[in-house]
């Protein structure tokens, strides 16, 4: 915490209820009153990757944001059948519109997050729409997928 940024019990709640429970497709997490990291939205099992970014941008794009997403996608393999996968991936969105204290105060406190949510697959930092695309996101979250 070197912030001084706590993490809510809720945003663990939360997440247990994306990674044991699957009840939700995604969290949108975000810092009240520069102290306490909190859940601002949450999506439902059936909601798409387009839903899941219009949601982080909702506030406009000079906010931050942390997102968590709960990533279902194929992965085939040479010589054997394709397989479903789920990776769950942390988002740090830090829009370079943003003000500079914002971006500091939530790259600092990404540790924080980090280390309250285990379980966690990939942690990924965007500043721009190319960076929260699904194609991107989907290449990183596949890197270390055997071929």
């Amino acid at each position: 915490m070197a912030s001084g940024v706590a993490v809510s019990d809720k945003c663990k709640s939360v997440f247990d209820e994306v990674k044991k429970e699957k009840k939700h497709r995604y969290v949108v997490f975000h810092i009240e009153e520069e102290k306490t990291i909190n859940v601002c939205a949450v999506g439902d099992r059936d909601a798409t990757y387009d839903d899941f970014v219009e949601e982080i941008q909702k506030e406009g794009k000079n906010m931050c944001r942390y997102a968590l997403y709960d990533y279902e996608y194929t992965h085939s393999m040479q010589g054997a059948e394709s397989t479903q996968k789920q990776k769950l991936f942390l988002m740090l969105w830090c829009p370079d519109e943003a003000r500079i204290k914002m971006k500091m105060l939530y790259s600092s406190s990404f540790d924080a997050l980090k280390k309250a949510l285990t379980g966690v697959a990939k942690y990924i930092e965007a500043t721009d729409s190319c960076e929260i695309s699904q194609k991107e996101v989907e290449a990183k979250l596949r890197q270390n997928d055997r071929s």
